[in-house]
């Protein structure tokens, strides 16, 4: 599963009735592309769809989990949290990486002998 398609079942999970025009919109993806994804998540059993009618849009549709959807998606939720703190992480220990470069500048010591500095 990619990023698209879990950000569009955690979107199902919270407001299943979101269209595919707002959902397109909420995760910055094209209509054509949410189209796609949702016809895909449909396929694989993870999302069901029930139409409906409203006031507004006679056609509707609302758009509820499946088991194995839910499944999925506290699964892609583990790995992308997994993902996310390995990437933090590295960038924390860049940051201060780059802290302590600035602390060393600041102190007066010459720039040729900063680690990284190649002019």
């Amino acid at each position: 599963m990619n990023e698209a398609q879990f950000k569009t079942l955690k979107e199902f999970s919270v407001e299943g009735t979101i269209s595919q025009r707002d959902l397109s919109k909420k995760i910055g993806l094209s209509l054509g592309s949410v189209n796609y994804i949702v016809k895909e998540l449909i396929k694989k059993g993870y999302v069901k769809a029930q139409r409906f009618k409203n006031a507004y849009n006679k056609a509707a549709y609302i758009y509820v989990l499946t088991p194995k959807g839910i499944n999925a998606r506290v699964k892609q939720t583990q790995y992308f949290l997994q993902v996310k703190m390995e990437e933090y992480e590295k960038l924390k220990m860049e940051i201060d990486e780059l802290k302590k470069d600035a602390s060393s500048l600041e102190e007066g010591v010459p720039q040729d002998t900063v680690k990284g500095d190649k002019d």
